[in-house]
Protein backbone atom coordinates (compact mmCIF):
# COMPACT_ATOMS: atom_id res chain seq x y z
CA UNK A 1 0.00 0.00 0.00
CA UNK A 2 1.37 3.66 -1.19
CA UNK A 3 1.56 5.76 1.88
CA UNK A 4 1.30 9.20 1.30
CA UNK A 5 2.68 11.64 3.26
CA UNK A 6 1.92 14.79 4.89
CA UNK A 7 4.48 15.07 7.59
CA UNK A 8 7.59 13.72 7.89
CA UNK A 9 8.76 10.06 8.77
CA UNK A 10 13.16 10.28 9.02
CA UNK A 11 14.72 13.89 10.76
CA UNK A 12 18.18 14.02 10.20
CA UNK A 13 20.54 16.28 11.73
CA UNK A 14 24.12 16.96 9.69
CA UNK A 15 27.14 18.91 11.29
CA UNK A 16 28.26 19.88 7.51
CA UNK A 17 26.48 21.15 4.25
CA UNK A 18 27.68 18.53 2.14
CA UNK A 19 27.46 16.13 4.36
CA UNK A 20 23.79 16.81 4.60
CA UNK A 21 23.23 17.09 0.50
CA UNK A 22 25.46 13.94 0.03
CA UNK A 23 22.86 12.22 2.56
CA UNK A 24 19.72 13.49 1.10
CA UNK A 25 21.42 11.94 -2.21
CA UNK A 26 20.63 8.62 -0.53
CA UNK A 27 17.05 9.04 0.42
CA UNK A 28 16.37 10.24 -2.53
CA UNK A 29 18.10 7.44 -4.19
CA UNK A 30 15.89 5.25 -1.42
CA UNK A 31 12.75 6.83 -3.03
CA UNK A 32 12.18 9.39 -0.45
CA UNK A 33 11.20 13.17 -1.58
CA UNK A 34 13.44 14.70 0.66
CA UNK A 35 14.28 18.32 1.37
CA UNK A 36 17.54 20.12 2.97
CA UNK A 37 17.39 23.23 5.12
CA UNK A 38 20.49 25.22 5.75
CA UNK A 39 20.32 25.75 9.52
CA UNK A 40 17.13 25.10 11.95
CA UNK A 41 13.96 26.61 10.10
CA UNK A 42 12.11 29.50 12.92
CA UNK A 43 9.60 27.65 14.20
CA UNK A 44 5.95 26.59 13.26
CA UNK A 45 7.75 26.14 9.90
CA UNK A 46 6.47 23.48 8.19
CA UNK A 47 7.81 21.85 5.17
CA UNK A 48 6.29 18.76 3.62
CA UNK A 49 8.79 15.85 2.41
CA UNK A 50 9.33 12.30 2.93
CA UNK A 51 12.54 13.27 4.79
CA UNK A 52 13.84 16.10 5.65
CA UNK A 53 17.80 17.16 6.48
CA UNK A 54 18.98 19.89 8.88
CA UNK A 55 22.53 20.96 7.59
CA UNK A 56 24.43 22.56 10.67
CA UNK A 57 28.38 23.91 10.25
CA UNK A 58 29.48 22.22 13.51
CA UNK A 59 31.49 19.67 12.56
CA UNK A 60 35.06 22.10 13.88
CA UNK A 61 33.08 24.52 16.09
CA UNK A 62 33.43 23.62 20.03
CA UNK A 63 31.61 20.83 21.35
CA UNK A 64 29.11 22.52 23.73
CA UNK A 65 28.09 24.78 20.66
CA UNK A 66 27.32 21.80 18.15
CA UNK A 67 25.71 20.49 21.04
CA UNK A 68 23.36 23.20 21.56
CA UNK A 69 22.57 23.72 17.62
CA UNK A 70 22.01 20.04 17.41
CA UNK A 71 19.48 19.90 19.22
CA UNK A 72 17.79 22.65 18.45
CA UNK A 73 17.59 20.48 15.38
CA UNK A 74 16.35 17.48 16.64
CA UNK A 75 13.29 20.03 18.80
CA UNK A 76 12.18 21.27 15.17
CA UNK A 77 12.52 18.03 13.56
CA UNK A 78 10.20 16.45 16.38
CA UNK A 79 7.81 19.19 16.08
CA UNK A 80 7.78 17.75 11.99
CA UNK A 81 6.42 14.84 13.28
CA UNK A 82 9.26 12.80 12.50
CA UNK A 83 9.28 9.15 13.79
CA UNK A 84 13.21 8.32 13.18
CA UNK A 85 16.56 10.74 13.37
CA UNK A 86 19.49 10.23 12.28
CA UNK A 87 22.66 12.33 12.72
CA UNK A 88 25.14 12.78 10.11
CA UNK A 89 28.86 12.85 10.38
CA UNK A 90 31.80 12.54 7.83
CA UNK A 91 32.92 8.80 6.37
CA UNK A 92 35.97 9.44 7.76
CA UNK A 93 34.73 10.04 11.14
CA UNK A 94 36.28 14.07 11.15
CA UNK A 95 36.45 14.88 14.67
CA UNK A 96 38.61 15.56 17.37
CA UNK A 97 39.58 13.51 20.81
CA UNK A 98 36.74 16.90 22.36
CA UNK A 99 34.09 15.39 19.64
CA UNK A 100 32.08 16.91 18.10
CA UNK A 101 30.55 13.23 17.41
CA UNK A 102 30.42 11.75 20.90
CA UNK A 103 29.03 14.23 23.04
CA UNK A 104 26.10 15.57 19.65
CA UNK A 105 25.28 11.72 19.87
CA UNK A 106 25.35 12.16 23.57
CA UNK A 107 23.21 14.40 24.14
CA UNK A 108 20.49 13.40 21.19
CA UNK A 109 20.23 9.84 23.26
CA UNK A 110 19.21 12.07 26.17
CA UNK A 111 16.88 14.41 24.63
CA UNK A 112 15.42 11.16 23.37
CA UNK A 113 14.93 9.33 26.41
CA UNK A 114 17.13 6.41 24.64
CA UNK A 115 19.90 4.36 25.81
CA UNK A 116 21.73 2.99 22.43
CA UNK A 117 22.53 3.98 19.33
CA UNK A 118 25.31 2.88 16.35
CA UNK A 119 28.07 4.68 14.77
CA UNK A 120 28.71 3.84 11.07
CA UNK A 121 30.18 6.34 9.12
CA UNK A 122 31.38 3.53 6.12
CA UNK A 123 30.23 4.66 2.58
CA UNK A 124 32.12 1.60 0.41
CA UNK A 125 30.55 3.16 -2.97
CA UNK A 126 33.14 5.41 -2.08
CA UNK A 127 35.64 3.32 -0.45
CA UNK A 128 34.91 4.13 3.44
CA UNK A 129 34.73 0.71 4.70
CA UNK A 130 35.03 -0.64 8.80
CA UNK A 131 36.54 -3.71 8.82
CA UNK A 132 36.97 -5.03 13.09
CA UNK A 133 36.22 -0.99 13.95
CA UNK A 134 38.98 -0.13 11.91
CA UNK A 135 38.03 2.62 9.03
CA UNK A 136 39.61 1.96 5.58
CA UNK A 137 39.34 4.35 2.70
CA UNK A 138 40.12 2.44 0.07
CA UNK A 139 42.55 0.16 0.38
CA UNK A 140 44.73 1.51 3.23
CA UNK A 141 43.71 2.75 7.02
CA UNK A 142 42.43 6.05 7.65
CA UNK A 143 45.75 7.49 9.35
CA UNK A 144 47.55 6.54 6.08
CA UNK A 145 44.85 7.82 3.73
CA UNK A 146 45.68 11.66 3.70
CA UNK A 147 42.97 12.10 6.73
CA UNK A 148 46.38 12.60 8.69
CA UNK A 149 47.20 15.06 7.58
CA UNK A 150 43.64 17.11 7.53
CA UNK A 151 44.10 20.98 8.96
CA UNK A 152 40.82 20.82 11.54
CA UNK A 153 40.70 17.41 12.05
CA UNK A 154 43.63 15.22 11.60
CA UNK A 155 42.79 12.03 11.86
CA UNK A 156 45.64 9.44 13.14
CA UNK A 157 43.95 6.69 14.63
CA UNK A 158 42.35 4.09 12.17
CA UNK A 159 40.65 2.26 15.08
CA UNK A 160 36.73 4.10 15.85
CA UNK A 161 35.47 1.98 18.84
CA UNK A 162 39.53 4.45 20.69
CA UNK A 163 38.51 7.21 19.08
CA UNK A 164 34.79 7.53 19.72
CA UNK A 165 35.66 6.34 23.28
CA UNK A 166 37.83 9.56 23.91
CA UNK A 167 34.41 11.65 22.75
CA UNK A 168 32.05 10.14 25.33
CA UNK A 169 31.54 9.33 28.71
CA UNK A 170 29.12 6.62 27.21
CA UNK A 171 30.70 2.80 26.68
CA UNK A 172 31.20 1.87 23.87
CA UNK A 173 31.10 -1.46 22.15
CA UNK A 174 32.03 -3.02 18.28
CA UNK A 175 28.84 -5.11 16.12
CA UNK A 176 31.78 -7.12 13.86
CA UNK A 177 31.07 -7.99 10.20
CA UNK A 178 30.58 -11.90 11.40
CA UNK A 179 27.40 -10.80 13.02
CA UNK A 180 26.37 -8.38 10.73
CA UNK A 181 27.12 -11.16 7.89
CA UNK A 182 24.45 -13.44 9.85
CA UNK A 183 21.50 -10.61 8.80
CA UNK A 184 19.02 -8.21 10.81
CA UNK A 185 18.08 -10.86 13.77
CA UNK A 186 21.89 -10.96 14.87
CA UNK A 187 22.36 -7.88 14.38
CA UNK A 188 19.44 -7.47 17.22
CA UNK A 189 20.69 -9.83 19.60
CA UNK A 190 24.13 -8.58 19.44
CA UNK A 191 22.11 -4.97 20.40
CA UNK A 192 20.40 -6.44 22.73
CA UNK A 193 23.70 -8.06 23.99
CA UNK A 194 25.41 -4.70 24.28
CA UNK A 195 22.62 -2.74 25.94
CA UNK A 196 22.72 -5.65 28.56
CA UNK A 197 26.42 -4.72 28.64
CA UNK A 198 25.90 -1.25 29.04
CA UNK A 199 27.18 0.13 25.56
CA UNK A 200 25.47 2.96 24.50
CA UNK A 201 27.30 3.40 21.62
CA UNK A 202 28.49 0.82 19.14
CA UNK A 203 30.44 1.09 16.43
CA UNK A 204 28.70 -0.89 13.37
CA UNK A 205 31.31 -2.39 10.94
CA UNK A 206 30.23 -2.49 6.83
CA UNK A 207 32.42 -3.38 4.06
CA UNK A 208 29.27 -3.71 1.49
CA UNK A 209 26.18 -1.75 0.53
CA UNK A 210 24.40 -5.60 1.64
CA UNK A 211 25.70 -4.71 5.20
CA UNK A 212 24.20 -1.32 5.23
CA UNK A 213 20.80 -2.70 3.86
CA UNK A 214 21.12 -4.99 7.23
CA UNK A 215 22.03 -2.46 9.51
CA UNK A 216 18.98 -0.45 8.15
CA UNK A 217 16.72 -3.61 8.95
CA UNK A 218 18.12 -4.45 12.50
CA UNK A 219 17.96 -0.33 13.38
CA UNK A 220 14.14 -0.47 12.02
CA UNK A 221 13.30 0.37 15.65
CA UNK A 222 16.26 2.62 17.02
CA UNK A 223 15.09 6.58 17.76
CA UNK A 224 18.40 7.53 16.68
CA UNK A 225 20.80 6.29 14.23
CA UNK A 226 24.42 7.95 13.75
CA UNK A 227 26.58 7.58 11.38
CA UNK A 228 27.85 8.80 7.28
CA UNK A 229 25.55 8.80 4.53
CA UNK A 230 26.20 4.89 3.16
CA UNK A 231 23.93 4.27 6.64
CA UNK A 232 20.71 5.58 5.19
CA UNK A 233 20.99 3.49 2.01
CA UNK A 234 18.83 0.59 4.17
CA UNK A 235 16.17 3.31 6.05
CA UNK A 236 13.55 4.25 3.46
CA UNK A 237 12.13 0.94 3.28
CA UNK A 238 11.84 0.66 6.74
CA UNK A 239 8.72 3.28 6.28
CA UNK A 240 6.66 0.75 3.71
CA UNK A 241 5.65 2.36 0.36
CA UNK A 242 6.38 5.45 -0.38
CA UNK A 243 3.97 7.81 -2.41
CA UNK A 244 6.23 9.30 -5.29
CA UNK A 245 9.21 6.92 -5.47
CA UNK A 246 10.08 7.41 -9.50
CA UNK A 247 9.66 10.96 -9.26
CA UNK A 248 11.60 11.55 -6.04
CA UNK A 249 14.66 13.54 -7.71
CA UNK A 250 12.85 15.22 -10.38
CA UNK A 251 13.78 19.35 -10.90
CA UNK A 252 13.03 21.71 -13.27
CA UNK A 253 15.38 23.23 -15.59
CA UNK A 254 16.90 26.83 -14.20
CA UNK A 255 18.92 28.88 -17.08
CA UNK A 256 21.51 31.43 -16.31
CA UNK A 257 25.35 31.42 -15.83
CA UNK A 258 27.34 28.85 -14.01
CA UNK A 259 30.44 29.00 -11.87
CA UNK A 260 32.63 26.31 -9.65
CA UNK A 261 34.00 27.28 -6.79
CA UNK A 262 36.73 25.22 -5.22
CA UNK A 263 37.90 25.76 -1.54
CA UNK A 264 39.14 22.31 -0.34
CA UNK A 265 42.41 21.23 0.21
CA UNK A 266 41.73 17.59 -0.09
CA UNK A 267 43.58 15.36 -2.74
CA UNK A 268 40.57 14.70 -5.05
CA UNK A 269 39.72 18.34 -5.23
CA UNK A 270 43.48 19.22 -6.29
CA UNK A 271 43.15 16.70 -8.71
CA UNK A 272 39.49 17.91 -10.22
CA UNK A 273 41.04 21.46 -10.25
CA UNK A 274 44.19 20.48 -12.35
CA UNK A 275 42.23 18.49 -14.67
CA UNK A 276 39.88 21.86 -15.06
CA UNK A 277 43.11 23.86 -15.36
CA UNK A 278 44.57 21.81 -18.18
CA UNK A 279 42.27 23.21 -20.30
CA UNK A 280 39.65 25.94 -19.04
CA UNK A 281 40.22 28.94 -17.24
CA UNK A 282 40.47 29.54 -13.46
CA UNK A 283 41.30 32.56 -10.83
CA UNK A 284 43.53 31.42 -7.87
CA UNK A 285 42.27 33.18 -4.49
CA UNK A 286 45.47 33.59 -2.26
CA UNK A 287 44.70 33.85 0.87
CA UNK A 288 48.39 35.89 1.60
CA UNK A 289 47.09 38.52 -0.78
CA UNK A 290 43.73 38.54 0.97
CA UNK A 291 45.74 39.27 4.19
CA UNK A 292 47.49 41.79 2.69
CA UNK A 293 43.99 43.42 1.93
CA UNK A 294 44.44 42.60 -2.13
CA UNK A 295 40.89 43.47 -3.70
CA UNK A 296 41.01 39.20 -4.59
CA UNK A 297 37.18 39.34 -4.49
CA UNK A 298 37.30 42.17 -7.17
CA UNK A 299 39.94 40.74 -9.26
CA UNK A 300 37.88 37.46 -9.10
CA UNK A 301 34.39 38.74 -9.97
CA UNK A 302 36.12 40.71 -13.21
CA UNK A 303 37.97 37.53 -13.94
CA UNK A 304 34.34 35.83 -14.67
CA UNK A 305 33.04 38.37 -16.03
CA UNK A 306 35.83 38.93 -18.81
CA UNK A 307 34.93 34.95 -19.49
CA UNK A 308 31.12 35.80 -19.65
CA UNK A 309 29.47 32.88 -21.89
CA UNK A 310 31.34 30.15 -20.32
CA UNK A 311 31.84 28.48 -16.98
CA UNK A 312 35.09 29.52 -14.68
CA UNK A 313 37.03 27.87 -11.60
CA UNK A 314 37.65 30.18 -8.84
CA UNK A 315 39.88 28.05 -6.44
CA UNK A 316 41.84 28.56 -3.42
CA UNK A 317 42.40 24.64 -3.76
CA UNK A 318 46.72 24.18 -2.53
CA UNK A 319 48.80 20.97 -1.50
CA UNK A 320 49.20 20.06 1.90
CA UNK A 321 52.23 21.76 2.02
CA UNK A 322 50.86 24.95 1.25
CA UNK A 323 48.14 25.36 3.17
CA UNK A 324 51.00 24.38 6.11
CA UNK A 325 52.89 27.39 5.05
CA UNK A 326 49.78 29.71 4.67
CA UNK A 327 48.55 28.47 8.07
CA UNK A 328 52.10 29.17 9.73
CA UNK A 329 52.06 32.60 8.48
CA UNK A 330 48.41 33.68 9.60
CA UNK A 331 47.33 31.39 11.75
CA UNK A 332 44.54 28.27 11.03
CA UNK A 333 41.25 30.09 12.12
CA UNK A 334 42.22 33.21 9.98
CA UNK A 335 43.61 31.94 7.06
CA UNK A 336 40.19 29.65 6.55
CA UNK A 337 38.13 32.40 7.19
CA UNK A 338 39.92 34.76 5.24
CA UNK A 339 39.33 32.19 2.16
CA UNK A 340 35.79 31.17 3.07
CA UNK A 341 34.83 34.74 3.31
CA UNK A 342 35.93 35.68 0.07
CA UNK A 343 34.72 32.89 -1.73
CA UNK A 344 31.12 33.57 -0.14
CA UNK A 345 31.40 37.49 -1.13
CA UNK A 346 32.72 35.75 -4.83
CA UNK A 347 29.19 33.76 -4.90
CA UNK A 348 27.25 36.95 -3.59
CA UNK A 349 28.78 39.16 -6.54
CA UNK A 350 28.57 36.73 -9.18
CA UNK A 351 24.67 35.86 -7.99
CA UNK A 352 23.77 39.61 -8.39
CA UNK A 353 25.53 39.44 -11.95
CA UNK A 354 23.28 37.04 -12.96
CA UNK A 355 25.09 33.79 -12.14
CA UNK A 356 22.08 30.83 -11.37
CA UNK A 357 24.38 27.70 -11.41
CA UNK A 358 27.07 27.04 -8.98
CA UNK A 359 29.45 24.54 -8.27
CA UNK A 360 30.87 24.48 -4.60
CA UNK A 361 33.75 21.59 -3.82
CA UNK A 362 34.14 21.64 -0.31
CA UNK A 363 32.46 21.34 3.15
CA UNK A 364 33.31 24.34 5.10
CA UNK A 365 33.68 25.93 2.02
CA UNK A 366 29.65 25.52 0.78
CA UNK A 367 28.30 25.98 3.38
CA UNK A 368 29.71 29.69 3.87
CA UNK A 369 28.68 29.79 0.23
CA UNK A 370 24.93 28.70 0.80
CA UNK A 371 24.75 31.06 3.54
CA UNK A 372 26.38 34.45 1.42
CA UNK A 373 23.44 33.43 -1.15
CA UNK A 374 20.83 33.71 1.55
CA UNK A 375 19.77 30.24 0.16
CA UNK A 376 17.25 28.68 3.20
CA UNK A 377 16.59 25.39 1.56
CA UNK A 378 17.35 22.66 -0.87
CA UNK A 379 15.08 20.30 -2.90
CA UNK A 380 17.48 16.97 -4.28
CA UNK A 381 17.75 16.04 -7.50
CA UNK A 382 19.76 13.17 -9.07
CA UNK A 383 23.09 11.95 -8.58
CA UNK A 384 25.65 13.33 -10.25
CA UNK A 385 28.88 10.92 -8.83
CA UNK A 386 28.51 8.87 -5.74
CA UNK A 387 27.84 11.20 -2.68
CA UNK A 388 26.69 14.43 -4.47
CA UNK A 389 23.68 15.46 -6.34
CA UNK A 390 22.02 18.23 -8.16
CA UNK A 391 19.98 20.56 -6.09
CA UNK A 392 17.85 23.59 -6.46
CA UNK A 393 16.75 26.03 -3.82
CA UNK A 394 13.63 26.70 -2.85
CA UNK A 395 13.04 30.42 -2.13
CA UNK A 396 16.57 31.71 -2.41
CA UNK A 397 17.77 35.19 -2.11
CA UNK A 398 16.11 38.37 -2.43
CA UNK A 399 14.17 37.92 -5.73
CA UNK A 400 12.87 34.52 -4.77
CA UNK A 401 15.08 33.62 -8.16
CA UNK A 402 15.90 29.92 -7.53
CA UNK A 403 19.43 28.57 -7.87
CA UNK A 404 20.62 25.26 -9.24
CA UNK A 405 23.78 23.96 -6.74
CA UNK A 406 26.20 20.67 -6.75
CA UNK A 407 27.85 21.17 -3.20
CA UNK A 408 30.46 18.59 -3.27
CA UNK A 409 32.63 17.46 -0.03
CA UNK A 410 36.66 18.02 -0.71
CA UNK A 411 37.15 14.30 -1.06
CA UNK A 412 34.39 13.05 -3.50
CA UNK A 413 33.85 13.19 -7.04
CA UNK A 414 35.61 11.73 -10.42
CA UNK A 415 38.80 14.08 -11.45
CA UNK A 416 35.79 15.32 -14.25
CA UNK A 417 33.70 15.73 -11.64
CA UNK A 418 33.40 20.12 -12.16
CA UNK A 419 32.39 19.12 -16.23
CA UNK A 420 30.10 16.36 -14.65
CA UNK A 421 28.38 18.68 -12.32
CA UNK A 422 27.64 21.66 -14.81
CA UNK A 423 26.66 19.46 -17.42
CA UNK A 424 24.03 17.91 -14.32
CA UNK A 425 23.11 21.51 -13.69
CA UNK A 426 22.29 22.18 -17.53
CA UNK A 427 20.07 19.41 -17.61
CA UNK A 428 22.06 17.45 -19.90
CA UNK A 429 24.15 14.95 -18.28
Amino acid sequence: MTQVTTQALLGCIADDFTGATDLANMLVRGGMRTVQTIGVPAAGTRIEADALVVALKSRTIPAEEAVAQSLAALEWLRAQGCRQFLFKYCSTFDSTDKGNIGPVADALLDALKDDFTIACPAFPENGRTIYRGNLFVGDVLLNESGMENHPLTPMTDPNLVRVLQRQTKSKVGLIRYDVIAKGADAVREKIAALRAEGVRLAIADAVSDADLYVLGDACAALTLITGGSGIALGLPKNFGQLADVEHAADLPKIEGQAVVLAGSASKATNAQVAEWRASKPGFRVDPMALSRGEPVVEQAIAFAKEHAGQPVLIYATSSPDEVKAVQKELGVEKAGHLVEEALASIARGLRDLGVRKFVVAGGETSGAVVQALDVKSLRIGPQIDPGVPATQSIGASSDEAPLALALKSGNFGTTDFFAKALKSLDGTA
